[in-house]
C-alpha cells in the first residue's frame, strides 16, 4: 500500500486509539481514588500521577530511533499489553509502591503504543494527507478522553471506595484489551520494508536544531499543558465560585466535545487558512479564554468560553505532530515524534507544579492566567514556524507553475 492509498488502516487505528486512550482516561482517576483508599496522601498522589509521566522520558528517544530503523506495528500490541496491564494489576495492588510501579507501566504502555501509533499514519500517509490523517487520529484520543472519565465516575463511589476504584481499574484493563480487535494487517509491508535500508541516526541535536521542530515541540507542550490544567483546576474553581460538580462534568465533557468537532472540520480549515495561521490564531485566542475563565462570569458565559476554547485546543496537537514531522530529517521522523513526546511528559510534570504554586500564591483563577502567557508565547512561536516541509523551497509551488505555462506556450 502507498502512501495515500486505502485508509482502512486509519480507521482501525483510531478505533484501537479510542479504547487504549480510554482505558488510561478511565484509570488515571481511580488509580488516585485507589491510593487514597489505601491510606495515601496528596504527596504520594503526586508522586505516583509523577512516576506515569517521568517513567517514559527514559525511553521515549531510543523507541523513536528503533521506530525510525524498523517497523512501527510491533510497538502497537506491546503498548496495549501494558496499559491493560498495568490497569488491571493496579486494581490488584495492596501498596502504594505497587500502585506507583503498574502506574508507570501504563504510561510506558501509552507511550510505546503513541509512538507506533503517530508513526504509522506519518509513515502511510501522502504528505498533503498528513495535517488531515493526525486530525482523524487525535479524534481516537478525544473520545477515549471524553468516555473514560465518565466511565469511572459511573463505578467509583459508595462507601467501599476501594473496591470501586479496584474495579474501575479492572474494567478499563478490559476496555483496554479491546483495542487488539482493530490492529490486524494495519501496518503495509511495503512501507515497513522501505525502512530496513537506512543511513546512520541522525544526532538529536541535529533533530532539534531543524527549523520546526522546536515549535512543533513546544505549542504540543502549551495546548497539553492547557488541557490537563484546565481539567485538573477548574472542579477547583467551581467549588470556589459554587458551581455544582455535575456543571462542571458538563462543562468539561463540551470542551471535549469540542475538541473533536475542531478535527471533524480540519481539512475546511486548513484549505482556508492554511496550517502557519491557524496554528497561530487558534493559540492566540485560546491564550484570550485562558486568561478570561479566571474572570468571574456566569455559568452560561463559562459554557461558551469553554466551548470555544475546546475547538481552539482541538487544533494543537494534530498540526503540531505534522509541523515536527515535515521539518525533521529524512530518516528522524520518529526520533522527532518522540521528542514531542518527551516534551509533553515534562509538561505534564512542570505544568500542574507551577499551576500549584501560582494557585497558592495568587488564588485559584491565577493557573489559567499563566496558561494564557504560555499558549501566547506559542502563538508567537506558531508564526515563526515553517510554512512548508523541510527541504522545499518556498516558490516551489510558483516555479512549477511557471514550468507549466512555459511548456504549454512552447506546445511541449
Amino acid at each position: 500500500m502507498r502512501p495515500g492509498g486505502n485508509r482502512g488502516w486509519l480507521l482501525r487505528l483510531v478505533i484501537a486509539f479510542s479504547f487504549a486512550q480510554g482505558a488510561v482516561s478511565m484509570a488515571r482517576p481511580a488509580v488516585s481514588y485507589r491510593a487514597l483508599a489505601l491510606g495515601a496522601d496528596e504527596r504520594a498522589i503526586g508522586v505516583i500521577a509523577g512516576v506515569y509521566a517521568l517513567l517514559p522520558l527514559f525511553v521515549a528517544v531510543p523507541l523513536g530511533r528503533r521506530t525510525d530503523h524498523g517497523r512501527c506495528a510491533p510497538l502497537l500490541p506491546v503498548g496495549v499489553i501494558l496499559i491493560s496491564g498495568g490497569c488491571a494489576l493496579s486494581g490488584l495492588a495492596d501498596s502504594l509502591w505497587a500502585m506507583a510501579v503498574w502506574s508507570g507501566v501504563m504510561g510506558l504502555g501509552h507511550l510505546c503504543f503513541v509512538i507506533g501509533a503517530q508513526s504509522l499514519v506519518a509513515r502511510q500517509s501522502a504528505r498533503h494527507e498528513q495535517d488531515r490523517n493526525f486530525g482523524h487520529f487525535t479524534i481516537g484520543a478525544s473520545l477515549g478522553q471524553l468516555v473514560g472519565p465518565i466511565a469511572a465516575g459511573a463505578l467509583i463511589g459508595g462507601p467501599d471506595m476501594a473496591g470501586t476504584s479496584a474495579l474501575a481499574l479492572l474494567v478499563a484493563g478490559a476496555g483496554g484489551a479491546v483495542a487488539f480487535t482493530s490492529l490486524w494487517r494495519i501496518e503495509s509491508p511495503a512501507t515497513a520494508d522501505s525502512r530496513t535500508e537506512q543511513g546512520e541516526r541522525v544526532p538529536v541535536q541535529r533533530i532539534l536544531r531543524a527549523r520546526g521542530v522546536p515549535a512543533g515541540i513546544f505549542i504540543s507542550l502549551a495546548v497539553l499543558s492547557a488541557t490537563d490544567i484546565l481539567t485538573a483546576y477548574l472542579p477547583v474553581v467551581g467549588e470556589h465560585r459554587g458551581i455544582a460538580p455535575a456543571m462542571i462534568g458538563v462543562l468539561l465533557s463540551l470542551r471535549a466535545a469540542a475538541t473533536i468537532a475542531c478535527r471533524l472540520v480540519l481539512t475546511p480549515l486548513l484549505r482556508l487558512l492554511g496550517r502557519t495561521l491557524l496554528l497561530t490564531v487558534t493559540c492566540l485566542l485560546a491564550a484570550l479564554l485562558c486568561a478570561g475563565i479566571a474572570l468571574p462570569v456566569p455559568v452560561w458565559a463559562l459554557a461558551v468560553m469553554l466551548a470555544v476554547l475546546g475547538f481552539c485546543l482541538g487544533v494543537g496537537q494534530p498540526l503540531s505532530m505534522t509541523t515536527v514531522v515535515q521539518a525533521a530529517p529524512e530518516g528522524a521522523r520518529s526520533t522527532a515524534l518522540a521528542l514531542r513526546l518527551t516534551g509533553n511528559r515534562l509538561g505534564q510534570v512542570a505544568a500542574p507544579a507551577s499551576a500549584g504554586l501560582v494557585a497558592g500564591l495568587a488564588g485559584v483563577a491565577a493557573p489559567f492566567v499563566m496558561l494564557g502567557a504560555l499558549l501566547l508565547v506559542s502563538a508567537g512561536t506558531a508564526l515563526r514556524a515553517p510554512a512548508r516541509p523541510a527541504g522545499e523551497p518556498e516558490d516551489a509551488g510558483k516555479a512549477s507553475l511557471s514550468r507549466a505555462i512555459l511548456r504549454r506556450k512552447s506546445g511541449i
